[in-house]
């Protein structure tokens, strides 16, 4: 349930993390900047920093944020990773659908960071305990390419890279419908729902997303795009696709299941379902990453190849749609 705070005379001028170190005595310090940052705090609506200051008459929303398992609970497990290339200051991996990157709400096990810390024992610690070693995340049915540190100054240059926009990323999706623009980009603000904090939005006070397309192939009912972030928000290609009447296929949250097949003929709603029963996960791959070594500087790339049940959707399409 959200906390609602209203700021009188008596707290002006008071830094809002401070302030709600006051008003919600059950967290941290920490896990209060944790909040703020990472968008479960808003101040008028709008996203503040820690450091804001408050004024009389701000209306302060705070969403609850589950409390973090205990460190010893972050144990090495054997789990399969596809490493595509690692050296002493990072890894190189092709995550699959289905894999979670990091503990958190309900998922305290299993995780990427667990099968980390059975492949690696030196990982990055400038993150918090939950995290060690991930520099970016990909959601949890999203599979592909992603980098871990294992040194925290390669940890702090790549961060430093992403923030500076300095790493170029492409991904491949499948969507629903015929884009009419076959390239093109999807500047809009996101920013995360008050109705459901585990999704986002298009909304002006949010912060700003860019994202960069191109149709590669068009079928009957859906498309294969190659998108270009620019920024990276959280959900930033799904909800931007969903955005411009394109969401990724299977894609539930945000509007991209088998609704979408209503008013083919029964014939392809059958067809879809079982496709879409097939692949089992919504169709976004990570499929290239590129950056500056941090240790040699070197500019390096990596690719993780379309994965089996994307391909096999794509020749489905190709032979029944085409």
């Amino acid at each position: 349930m959200n906390t609602t705070k209203r700021v009188f005379s008596g707290d002006v001028e008071m830094r809002l993390d401070h302030y709600l170190v006051e008003q919600l005595p059950d967290y941290s310090r920490t896990q209060i900047q944790k909040m703020i940052k990472r968008e479960y705090v808003t101040v008028n609506d709008l996203v503040e920093k820690p450091s804001y200051k408050l004024q009389e008459g701000d209306t302060i929303i705070a969403q609850p944020l589950e409390l973090e398992p205990p460190m010893d609970a972050i144990t090495p497990e054997a789990i399969s990773l596809d490493i595509l290339f690692e050296d002493g200051d990072i890894i190189i991996l092709n995550k699959s659908a289905g894999l979670v990157v990091h503990p958190g709400t309900g998922n305290y096990t299993g995780t990427l960071v667990h099968g980390l810390k059975y492949h690696c024992r030196d990982l990055s610690s400038v993150n918090d305990s939950l995290r060690p070693g991930i520099v970016h995340r990909l959601d949890q049915d999203t599979s592909g390419v992603m980098v871990v540190a294992k040194t925290n100054k390669a940890h702090r240059n790549i961060a430093e890279q992403f923030q500076d926009r300095k790493v170029a990323k492409t991904y491949v999706g499948i969507t629903w419908g015929v884009w009419n623009d076959k390239e093109g980009c999807i500047d809009v603000p996101l920013k995360r729902s008050r109705k459901n904090p585990t999704t986002y939005c298009v909304n002006d006070s949010g912060r700003r997303a860019v994202t960069q397309f191109k149709v590669l192939h068009e079928y009957r009912y859906m498309s294969v795009v190659e998108f270009y972030p620019k920024t990276g928000r959280t959900h930033q290609l799904r909800v931007h696709a969903a955005h411009v009447n394109h969401p990724i296929v299977h894609d539930e949250k945000y509007n991209g299941g088998l609704n979408r097949t209503k008013g083919f003929l029964p014939e392809v709603q059958r067809d879809i379902k079982l496709l879409l029963k097939k692949m089992g996960r919504h169709a976004l791959h990570a499929q290239h990453l590129s950056f500056n070594h941090p240790e040699s500087g070197e500019i390096v790339n990596f690719t993780a190849e379309l994965p089996n049940d994307m391909q096999i959707m794509i020749e489905h399409l190709e032979t029944h749609y085409g």
